[in-house]
């Protein structure tokens, strides 16, 4: 909890004054209501965020770090993830920043010495090299990515759900509901787009941190429909919120709360007015009654620039000219309307490049030489594909306004080698659930493969990056210590090896957490998790460690060190500490934009063989198990082709290691919004 001021203790953790709106500070209000009637058809080709916008946006925000005479690094990016623009205030050789759980929660978090945590710039040997750009970027992003016009979240809402405990701080509560999020959009990813140096591009782009749980990240809005997103540093930290029942007063979040003033999201779709499992999401701890400025009275941009600050370029995102965003659901975007018919569902969504054309339509798998059924054929992709998106128009939406709407995801299909084989989304859904649904599918493929040991034993070791005077490294960590202990756990010397487990994300999920059961303090760790004191959000275990260096590398690029960018491959990127170079010693796509541990997804099976994975991401986790499971297996009902879940004595809910059964997947209750239909997926 970082604290500029006053933290002010508050009875309950969920009574909070909401505000929101777009427009004039009156009592604490952003405004009107004027975009609360958008529910995913308010975009259009003149939503966009104009270089007019993105000047008032970080007017704003100086003005409020002048009033709290703080220095602060504001990053605008537009909702496709394009960065617009990255503003610095002060010198950059004093803007120190530490990515830490611990310094951001002094007393309430003890430090972790493994994985991200600790890594700070600039430092004494590398005093050229800056992190306070990458993190504003990042949580810009973040809350562009994580909302829509049914829902605004904001970092802080992702604080709250990637933690060891929802609600962070209540012990024997299980982790978040998107509990490995932030390792998703890395740059390392084979599907996020790349700046290519000159403007805007289709995207949907990487971040360079992943996404963010540090708070001073917000959606930007314009009549009720997102158009990007304001991230700022300013406190020298890069963290989270372990403790939720105050409400804080954070450097960060007031200076972004600020910046959004004119741009801020609709009252009833902020976070603080969605629930999950009787509990509701945070969005901001401050009003704009808690500022030392009036954003309305902010100066011009033009005043600003060159005086108190400047625009910097950021290696791989921003070139220093700032420029208007693209218009969401236009193909300037990277996403569109299924122009080419490919989907016959009802608000078909595709990924498309410059030119408009589909950059995954439905294509059969490229695994044939290795499977001994046949492998999915681009038929059988198109209908799953399909038939994944009608279960998620009929579905009830649980993080979406107003009640009663659809919900609204993105879809991935894959064959074994990882290949994608299709990807389609609803119109609005949050952009976040694109890269995160792909990481679904390939996470849920490899771990029922056969090839699962052989694939994670083959990679270089990791070692942990201390950055001070020369950079230290901690001591090797080795993937076959991973596998191992997951064969130990299961109680299974054959586990990996010979794909006889289908595992879901869900199940896997139940493996990668700092305890299990899931939230039962004082218990061990799953095999894929770091244990309790090594855990944290920067730094989870297995999920982290295979994109780690991919990571790093990026990082020193991006960060101005002169190392070259990360290419496109998560998995197996090696480093070489006596010359600090990389290189990728993995060319298969298992595991190319990193794994992923929170529900939704699923293995596909033809006649008992794996033959490939789908995943979903975009809306609440049950949602995205059900749109996965029922949508193969109403698939398969209708290609009558063999393919479908995997056989029941397959799946991974047969196990009970230390007593506590697996879970494969789990359906919402009574989910329809046409029907009163109940346990949907029973029996199948």
């Amino acid at each position: 909890m970082k604290c500029n001021s006053v933290c002010i203790l508050i009875v309950s953790t969920f009574v909070l004054v909401s505000c929101s709106g777009g427009g004039s500070p009156v009592g604490g209000d952003e405004g009107t209501d004027s975009g609360n009637s958008c529910s995913g058809s308010c975009a259009g080709s003149t939503s966009r965020l104009t270089v007019a916008d993105v000047e008032q946006v970080i007017a704003q925000a100086v003005s409020e770090a002048e009033a709290q005479g703080a220095e602060a690094t504001i990053a605008v990016t537009d909702r496709a993830g394009n960065v617009l623009s990255v503003f610095r205030m002060g010198d950059p050789a004093g803007r120190e920043v530490v990515i830490s759980t611990s310094e951001s929660n002094p007393g309430i978090l003890p430090p972790v010495d493994a994985g991200l945590e600790g890594i700070r710039l600039p430092a004494a040997g590398f005093p050229t090299l800056n992190l306070d750009a990458l993190a504003a970027i990042a949580k810009a992003l973040t809350g562009a990515y994580l909302s829509s016009e049914g829902n605004a979240f904001s970092t802080r809402t992702a604080s709250q759900i990637v933690q060891d405990h929802f609600n962070p701080g209540e012990s024997f509560q299980p982790g978040g509901p998107l509990f490995g999020v932030q390792f998703s959009q890395l740059a390392c990813s084979d599907f996020v787009r790349t700046f290519d140096g000159v403007g805007t591009s289709p995207g949907p782009h990487r971040s360079p941190l992943g996404l963010s749980a540090d708070p001073g990240g917000f959606p930007l809005y314009k009549d009720g429909t997102v158009v990007g997103g304001v991230g700022v540093l300013a406190d020298g930290i890069y963290g989270i919120d372990a403790l939720i029942t105050d409400s804080d007063r954070n450097l960060d979040e007031m200076i972004a709360y600020a910046a959004s003033f004119g741009f801020a999201a609709p009252r009833d779709r902020r976070g603080d007015q969605i629930t999950v499992e009787g509990k509701t999401f945070r969005f901001s701890d401050v009003e704009f009654d808690d500022l030392q400025s009036d954003p309305a009275a902010a100066p011009s941009f033009a005043g600003l620039n060159g005086a108190v600050g400047a625009l910097v370029s950021v290696p791989g995102y921003f070139d220093g000219l700032m420029r208007d965003g693209t218009a969401f659901g236009q193909i300037e975007s990277g996403i569109a309307s299924d122009a080419s018919n490919l989907f016959g569902a009802d608000g078909a969504f595709v990924f498309v490049d410059a030119s408009g054309m589909p950059r995954h339509p439905p294509q059969a798998g490229t695994d044939a030489t290795v499977l001994s059924v046949d492998p999915l054929s681009q038929e059988e992709v198109r209908v799953i594909l399909d038939s994944a998106l009608e279960v998620a128009n009929r579905a009830r939406a649980q993080i979406r306004r107003p009640l009663g709407s659809a919900a609204r995801v993105t879809i991935s299909v894959v064959d074994t080698n990882g290949e994608i084989l299709g990807m389609v989304r609803s119109r609005d859904a949050p952009v976040f659930g694109a890269d995160v649904s792909l990481q679904k599918a390939r996470t849920a493929t490899l771990f029922s493969s056969p090839g699962a040991a052989t694939f994670f034993t083959s990679l270089p070791d990791v070692r942990y990056l201390s950055i001070g005077d020369v950079i230290t490294p901690s001591a090797p960590v080795s993937f076959a210590g991973y596998v191992a202990a997951a064969q130990e756990f299961l109680e299974d010397s054959a586990a990996l090896t010979n794909g006889a487990i289908a595992f879901s994300d869900r199940a896997g999920g139940n493996l990668s957490r700092p305890f299990y059961p899931d939230g039962i303090d004082g218990n061990g760790p799953g095999p894929f998790s770091k244990p309790a004191g090594q855990w944290s959000p920067f730094s989870t275990g297995l999920q982290l460690d295979l994109a780690y260096n991919g990571i790093v590398q990026h990082v020193l690029f991006a960060s101005g060190a002169g190392v070259p960018d990360v290419a496109a491959g998560c998995a197996g990127v090696a480093l070489d500490l006596n010359t600090l170079t990389f290189s990728n010693t993995v060319t298969t796509r298992q595991a190319a934009n990193g794994l992923q541990i929170f529900p939704g997804s699923v293995p596909i099976f033809r006649d008992g063989e794996l033959i490939g994975g789908i995943g979903v991401s975009g809306d609440g986790v049950d949602q995205d198990d059900m749109i996965a499971f029922l949508g193969l297996h109403n698939a398969g009902a209708t290609l009558a082709s063999g393919i479908g879940n995997a056989p029941p004595s397959m799946r991974a809910d047969n196990l009970t290691p230390q007593g506590t059964r697996l879970r494969f997947v789990q359906c919402p209750q009574a989910p329809f919004r046409d029907s009163d239909e109940d346990n949907v997926c029973g029996g199948k």
